[in-house]
């Protein structure tokens, strides 16, 4: 059985996908940014999707760097928050990818961002 420790190359996260897309396919592309990275995804995916279509986590734990990819799917659990590169969170689970947008699957450490206005 796999870890959900972080292993010693945890700070690059693996490019093969944690989902393959089998329906669906005919919708209209779209390219989004993540962790710096031109990828697409289609039109009507939601974040969580379109990130997993590109590898297997969506962020790393803020508390132990472990990987986290997505709990209940369904905006219940708090496991798929991610935020964008200008620090807002996102629920990848409810969020529908957009056309140029740029998410990071970890934060700088030492940065403050502000949701809501609170810094967080």
């Amino acid at each position: 059985m796999p870890s959900n420790l972080p292993s010693p190359d945890a700070a690059t996260p693996r490019r093969e996908p944690q989902f393959v897309r089998v329906a669906e396919t005919q919708r209209e592309p779209l390219r989004f940014f993540l962790d710096g990275q031109e990828v697409t995804a289609l039109h009507g995916d939601t974040l969580l999707t379109a990130v997993l279509m590109q590898q297997r986590r969506v962020r790393e734990s803020e508390f132990s760097g472990a990987p986290r990819a997505g709990f209940c799917l369904i905006g219940a659990c708090q496991d798929c928050w991610m935020r964008t590169e200008d620090g807002l969170r996102l629920r990848a689970c409810s969020t529908l990818v957009a056309e140029g947008m740029r998410v990071v699957t970890r934060l700088a450490t030492g940065v403050a961002t502000v949701t809501n206005g609170d810094a967080q």
